[in-house]
């Protein structure tokens, strides 16, 4: 607990109040940041014990401030297993965020969409995960200061933002698209043998990231929410070639959307 305790009060010491509620950009979702105001930034690499964040599109920075005079700390950036981080490392900052006193977790990533429905640079809401082929993140001793070693994953994103978000994203996006997002380690994409029998377990979108961070949250008793943003669709669906280029691209084109549903949000579950 030392180094967590270390890294929590070194962040208190920055800020000016705690703020209820986190947020985790995804790839290509980090222009939100520019919508927060009165911003103290603190970089990863400045912070105890903190990872720092390696892909393109992660800047690699806590932000605490106000969006829609809503107090925020918003991490501009996250850390991947991919990366060469174990789980107990890529999920670390949610462990900090019980002991700044966070309540709610909204998590955004970027992913592929297994859904035939879906088209690129759709929202969708996260109602539940699958993490078949990923080891737990909770493997090991248990942190008894943060949760209880065995825990009911049955809600793990909290049904009722789910229905306060709806119609949010129904009068924003013009659709409301829900649906299961399967976490993959990565950094390699699926191929297309593996979309069809994502698809065949219930998955609509697949990415690397997210699933380790929710049930972290789940575990310390942190609410939680999830948007997909849909960047490309899976292997195998069509012939188009895959790459992190197109990824933050299409995350480009629907960040105007993306940005004014979580500053919806973020004033609604306050």
């Amino acid at each position: 607990m030392k180094e967590f305790k270390e890294t929590a009060n070194y962040i208190k010491e920055q800020i000016t109040e705690i703020p209820k509620i986190a947020i985790i950009l995804g790839s290509g979702l980090g222009t939100l940041a520019d919508e927060i105001i009165d911003k103290i930034i603190i970089p990863y690499k400045d912070i105890p014990n903190f990872p720092v964040s390696t892909v393109p599109g992660h800047k690699g920075e806590l932000i605490f401030g106000k969006l829609n005079n809503t107090p925020i700390l918003a991490m501009n950036g996250r850390f991947h297993y991919y990366e060469g981080y174990d789980l107990k490392t890529t999920t670390y900052p949610i462990r900090i965020f019980k002991l700044l006193g966070i309540e709610t977790l909204i998590l955004t990533n970027a992913a592929g969409g297994i859904n035939l429905n879906f088209q690129k640079g759709d929202l969708m809401i996260i109602e539940d995960q699958l993490s078949f082929f990923a080891e737990s993140v909770l493997r090991g001793p248990n942190l008894d200061e943060f949760g209880d070693r065995f825990i009911d994953m049955s809600n793990v994103y909290t049904k009722e933002y789910i229905e306060i978000l709806k119609p949010i994203m129904t009068r924003i996006t013009g659709k409301c698209l829900t649906g299961v997002y399967a976490y993959m380690k990565g950094p390699t994409y699926e191929t297309p043998a593996e979309i069809k029998a994502l698809r065949t377990l219930g998955a609509d979108a697949v990415g690397m990231s997210t699933v380790p961070e929710a049930v972290i949250a789940k575990h310390c008793g942190i609410k939680c929410i999830g948007i997909t943003c849909i960047t490309n669709m899976a292997a195998g669906i069509n012939s188009e070639i895959l790459s992190h280029d197109d990824v933050k691209e299409t995350a480009k084109r629907a960040e105007s959307n993306f940005k004014q549903v979580i500053k919806e949000l973020v004033t609604k579950i306050n």
